[in-house]
C-alpha cells in the first residue's frame, strides 16, 4: 500500500512539473512604423538571440497598416509599437487625444534632414529657393521647410513642392525632384556605398529644437497601467538586443536579415555600423529621454501651428520602465 501511495505521489509530482514546464510564453505582438529596417535591429536580435524567451514572451514583429503604429496601439491592436516623437506629440494634444506613451528613444539624436546630390548646390536652407522638395504631403514637412528658409532669409514662396509618396531617395532625386528628407543611417550611407556625392543638411544643425526623438518605442496607458512588470521584461530584452547591435553591429545586422532577407546585406552592415555610435550616443544608457527635447520640439510644434493644443512633455514619455 505505501509503494502504491508512492508512486501515486511521483506520479502527482511528475504532471505538476510537466505542467510548470510547459507553461506558455507571454504573447506579445509589436507594430513597426514601417518596413523592417536597421532603426529595428535591437528587436530583431533580441528574438533571434533568445532574450525574449528569457523573459518569458513570446513575441510577434509586424508591420503597420496604412495609418501608422499610433492608432493600433491606442486602439489595443498592439502590445508595443515604433513611432516617433511628432507622431506622439500630434495624438498627445488632438482635440481628440490618443492615450499613447514613448518609453525608450531607439536612436539618441535626430539622425534624418535634407538631402540632395551635390551638384544640385544645396548646402544650406536657403539654397532651397528655386528648387523641388519631394516629400509625403505631411504638414510638418511644410513647417519645418517654411520655418528653416525663414531663419536662413530666404523666400518660401520660391520653393515648389511635390509629393513623392514611397519613391526612395534616387529614384526621387534623378527624376524628380531636387532633394528629399532622409535619414542619414539608411539612404545617407546607401549613397556612401555607391559613391554617390551627397549634401546632408542635418536638422538639429540649423535649429536645435529639431533634434527630436525617431524612432521611439510607445505602448498605450492602458496597457502600461495593467502591465508594468511585462513592460519592464519587454524593454530588458530590447535593451539588450540593442546593446548587442551597439557591440556586435555586422553580427547584429545578419541578425536582422535573418527574417528580413530581402535587405541588402552589404548595405545593413553600413548602417549598423553607423547606427552603432547613434544608439545611444551620449547618453547614459539606450533608450532613455530627456524632458528638454520632449518640450522644445512640442513648442516648436505648437509655434509653427502644427499642434492644436500645448503638449504636456511629462504626459508623453517616460523613463520608467527601462532597465536600471
Amino acid at each position: 500500500m505505501k509503494k502504491k501511495l508512492m508512486l501515486i505521489a511521483v506520479g502527482i509530482l511528475m504532471i505538476t512539473l510537466t505542467g510548470c514546464a510547459q507553461k506558455e510564453d507571454q504573447k506579445i505582438t509589436v507594430v513597426l512604423d514601417w518596413v523592417p529596417n536597421t532603426n529595428h535591429t535591437g528587436l530583431y536580435v533580441a528574438q533571434q538571440l533568445g532574450y525574449f524567451k528569457e523573459e518569458g514572451l513570446d513575441v510577434e514583429i509586424i508591420q503597420p497598416s496604412e495609418g501608422g503604429s499610433a492608432d493600433l496601439i491606442a486602439a489595443g491592436q498592439g502590445d508595443f509599437g515604433i513611432s516617433y516623437q511628432e507622431q506622439v506629440t500630434y495624438a498627445r494634444t488632438a482635440a481628440n487625444p490618443l492615450p499613447i506613451k514613448a518609453i525608450a528613444a531607439i536612436i539618441q539624436h535626430n539622425t534624418s534632414g535634407f538631402a540632395s546630390p551635390a551638384d544640385r548646390n544645396i548646402v544650406a536652407p536657403k539654397n532651397f529657393a528655386g528648387k523641388k522638395y519631394g516629400g509625403w504631403g505631411s504638414p510638418m514637412e511644410v513647417a519645418t521647410l517654411k520655418g528653416l528658409m525663414e531663419a536662413d532669409n530666404a523666400d518660401f514662396n520660391q520653393l515648389e513642392i511635390v509629393d513623392v509618396g514611397a519613391l526612395d531617395f534616387f529614384t526621387a532625386v534623378k527624376e524628380h525632384v531636387d532633394f528629399t528628407w532622409i535619414f542619414y543611417g539608411w539612404d545617407g550611407v546607401s549613397a556612401e556605398l555607391q559613391n554617390y556625392p551627397i549634401n546632408f543638411i542635418r536638422l538639429q544643425d540649423v535649429d536645435k529644437n529639431l533634434d527630436y526623438y525617431t524612432p521611439v518605442i510607445i505602448a498605450s496607458e492602458d496597457y502600461l497601467a495593467k502591465n508594468p512588470e511585462t513592460t519592464k521584461k519587454f524593454l530588458r530584452a530590447v535593451s539588450k538586443g540593442y546593446q548587442y547591435a551597439i557591440d556586435n553591429p555586422e553580427a547584429a545586422a545578419d541578425l536582422l536579415l535573418v527574417e528580413n532577407p530581402e535587405i541588402d546585406r552589404d548595405l545593413a552592415v553600413a548602417s549598423q555600423k553607423y547606427l552603432a555610435g547613434e544608439y545611444q550616443s551620449d547618453a547614459a544608457k539606450w533608450g532613455v529621454m530627456k524632458s528638454s527635447i520632449w518640450e522644445n520640439y512640442g513648442k516648436w510644434m505648437y509655434d509653427h501651428g502644427l499642434l492644436e493644443n500645448q503638449l504636456n512633455a511629462d504626459e508623453a514619455f517616460t523613463n520608467e520602465y527601462l532597465p536600471e
